[in-house]
């Protein structure tokens, strides 16, 4: 980061502080109320959807969004506008298929949802695996994203500010669970919005006032309406971001927390219009980016358009002001969404392990968080969007057919369930190794190689329908019992909201 300009660091340190102060503050107060097992693992179930939306977009709008898609454009042009246009489709694709179904299960978990579902122990270990693992992976984009953020802001090495949001987050967690981090995350989204809208608004309007000639036909030559990338391309990974989004731990978590199923598709709703109000903004830094800061792309660090935009514009104080809140916003980015995979990690290891105990809840936001942090700090960063999008697909190939096959078919049987997750996991897992592998050695990676959802995602699909109809004899004797929970409204005698398998002791004191 040698090359890149930096920018005061006493702004960067400024702004560093207030978001971890205030972080810290709101979940001393959402600790105050968080007394029993279900406070700590969905909030006692009562969060509204203004709030949850809040909160979901919060945790949802990772470094990613915040940093990378910018840094897509800025790179590729109008072909990275499939990134924020997948993001936000895919809560469409939550709407109509998982949310309103998988509040009414009662589940805390995934896991819990599988067990519950397949009637099977095996399925739901396979389950627990699989979360971790795409909450690890999800995790470490977001403390590359600190590092990168820490590094061009205040100076320091870039591992200070991985560190830094591992430690907060566990913090935060292990203090106060989800009811706290609702808080949190919902003052966080509205942070990263005001962070992002300011600046670019002040940019804009110097733009317009002479700071920039010609800036009609300049922004037309920016935002290359000519795409480059290959159809294949744009379909798999429309395909990983529209699927991935139904299999995300921290996401499902949210759905939990709502009082009921209209709450759950109403909270869907609201957070399909927070998301499409904030992607407007990291588009406009990314185009901006190509004008102010086209030499960045030839530097690899395309992803610190956003931070440092403000100060290219603009001297003096109101530089200063304008990086302080985009350095900000940039952190909470990262604090917001590494708390929400914490907090549903926890929830999955501590049931896993440690009996679903607050103890237990505590431990394994520790490990949650320290994991990922270990292999942030033993590798480099990459484009953050880009990377994020590997997890989509990997989260595609395998927790989508799980959610998507067990809500809406009755067919579904615990070994069809085990080996369609186990069969994605293989293949988009072999495909990220190999496209890392080659890209280390320098050489190309094939298209279907470093996009694979197109073929991976529906293999996936595939072999857990063939593995099911092979031995029908498998599908759980409680089936309709449960489908019937899934999809009957409340109040009609069919939708419930007690819990499944296993989830009846998060109901329990402390």
């Amino acid at each position: 980061m040698t090359s890149l300009p930096g920018l005061d660091p006493a702004v960067g340190y400024a702004a560093v502080a207030a978001v971890v102060a205030a972080t810290l503050l709101i979940g001393a107060f959402g600790l105050r109320i968080s007394r029993t097992t279900g406070d700590f693992y969905v909030a006692s179930r009562t969060v509204r959807p203004w709030w949850n939306a809040s909160a979901i977009g919060g945790e949802y709008l990772s470094a990613a969004s915040f940093l990378g898609v910018a840094g897509l454009i800025l790179v590729s042009g109008v072909d990275a506008l499939w990134f924020p246009i997948g993001y936000t489709a895919g809560y469409l694709m939550l709407l109509l298929f998982v949310a309103a179904p998988l509040r009414r299960s009662g589940a805390y978990t995934i896991s819990d949802f599988a067990e519950a579902r397949l009637e099977s122990r095996a399925a739901r270990r396979v389950t627990s695996l699989l979360v971790v693992a795409v909450g690890w992976l999800y995790i470490v984009p977001q403390l590359h994203g600190a590092a990168l953020a820490i590094a061009i802001t205040t100076g320091l090495p870039g591992w200070t500010g991985s560190v830094a949001v591992a430690a907060v987050v566990c913090a935060s967690v292990a203090t106060g669970g989800m009811r706290s981090i609702t808080f949190v995350q919902a003052f966080q989204y509205w942070l990263k919005l005001t962070a992002l809208a300011v600046p670019v608004l002040f940019i804009l309007f110097h733009s317009g006032g002479g700071g920039w000639q010609g800036g009609g036909a300049a922004l037309a030559d920016a935002l290359d309406p000519e795409a480059h990338a290959s159809l294949y391309r744009n379909i798999s990974l429309s395909l990983a971001l529209l699927c991935g989004t139904l299999g995300l731990p921290h996401v499902l978590v949210r759905f939990y927390t709502n009082p009921d199923g209209p709450s759950a598709r109403r909270t869907t709703l609201i957070v399909l219009g927070l998301l499409s109000l904030f992607y407007v903004f990291p588009i406009a830094y990314g185009v901006l980016a190509r004008l102010y800061l086209p030499t960045l792309a030839d530097h690899g660090s395309a992803d610190a358009a956003v931070l440092l935009l403000p100060g290219t514009v603009f001297d003096g104080g109101l530089g200063d002001l304008l990086a302080a809140m985009v350095t900000a916003g940039a952190f909470a980015a990262f604090l917001s969404t590494s708390s929400g995979l914490v907090v549903s990690l926890s929830g999955v290891m501590s049931q896993e392990f440690f009996g679903g105990s607050v103890r237990g809840f505590r431990i394994s936001a520790v490990a949650a968080a320290v994991v990922p942090l270990v292999i942030a700090l033993l590798t480099s960063s990459q484009a953050l969007a880009g990377s994020i999008g590997m997890v989509f697909a990997f989260t595609a190939s395998t927790l989508c057919p799980l959610l998507v096959l067990g809500i809406w078919w009755r067919g579904l049987t615990a070994p069809g369930a085990v080996a369609g997750m186990l069969t994605g996991a293989a293949l988009c897992g072999g495909a990220m190794l190999a496209g890392g592998v080659a890209g280390a050695a320098g050489a190309g990676i094939p298209g279907w190689v470093a996009q694979p959802a197109a073929w991976t995602v529906p293999a996936s699909f595939l072999v857990t329908i063939l593995v099911s109809r092979a031995r029908p004899g498998l599908v759980p004797g409680g089936v309709g019992r449960f489908m019937a929970r899934l999809h009957a409204p409340e109040g009609t005698g069919g939708g419930s909201r007690g819990g499944p398998v296993r989830s009846g002791r998060a109901d329990r004191q402390g």
